[in-house]
């Protein structure tokens, strides 16, 4: 093997054994917030799943509603803005 003719240059600068403090608070802050991020998104899907259920109970309250109503009053459409019932006109498929 051949020797080396350059001198072997040293390292001058010496490795660093930490980041600046600037580095450091800019790190923590990042993390923070996608810590914060991270729980936001997890209160926002518990909230999604109870605002859910509760619209499929309003759905269910609906549905018996209507059931009652039909079963009082037959057939009919209601007007929700003033309560006023209209029969329902029978409408023959054309054949």
């Amino acid at each position: 093997m051949a020797k080396r003719k350059t001198a072997k240059v040293k390292n001058l600068v010496e490795n660093p054994t930490s980041i600046t403090e600037d580095e450091l608070n800019d790190i923590q802050q990042l993390v923070q917030a996608l810590n914060n991020g991270h729980m936001n998104v997890g209160k926002l899907s518990s909230q999604k799943h109870a605002i859910l259920h509760q619209v499929t109970m309003l759905e269910e309250r609906m549905k018996a509603m209507q059931e009652e109503l039909k079963e009082k009053y037959g057939e009919v459409n209601i007007n929700i803005q003033d309560g006023s019932i209209n029969k329902k006109e029978d409408v023959e498929a054309d054949s």
